[in-house]
C-alpha cells in the first residue's frame, strides 16, 4: 500500500493491510488504555479520518477499519453520543475479543 508517509504513533497500534472475502482492507488497531476513553476516542477518530482520506486518494480499493476490544465496544461505543459520532463519520469497526484472540463482529 502506498499511502504518503503515514505512520501510527505506537508500534503496537499500527495500520495493517489485509484481505477479507476478496476485499482489500486496512485495519487500524486501537487499545483505549489511556486515562480517558473520550480522549482516546478523539485521537482514534482523528487518525481514522486522516488515514481514510489519504487511503481514498492513494489506494481507493482499500477500506479502512478501526479494531477495538469488545469490552471497550460494550462499555464506551454503546453510548448514544458515541454511536452518533461513529455513524456520522462512517466508522467501520472490527470488534475483537482479545482474550480469545478472535473477531467478534464486523460493523460497517
Amino acid at each position: 500500500m502506498k499511502t504518503p508517509s503515514l505512520y501510527a504513533d505506537l508500534a503496537a497500534e499500527k495500520p495493517i493491510a489485509a484481505e477479507r472475502q476478496g476485499q482489500k482492507i486496512v485495519v487500524e488497531i486501537k487499545s483505549f488504555v489511556g486515562k480517558s476513553p473520550m480522549y482516546d476516542f478523539h485521537n482514534a477518530l482523528g487518525q481514522y479520518i486522516v488515514y481514510r482520506n489519504l487511503i481514498q486518494v492513494s489506494e481507493p480499493e482499500y477500506n479502512l477499519y478501526l479494531a477495538i476490544d469488545d469490552i471497550v465496544y460494550l462499555n464506551f461505543f454503546q453510548r448514544p453520543s458515541i454511536q452518533l459520532i461513529t455513524s456520522q463519520n462512517n466508522l467501520r469497526l472490527i470488534i475483537v475479543d482479545t482474550q480469545q484472540e478472535q473477531i467478534v463482529q464486523w460493523i460497517y
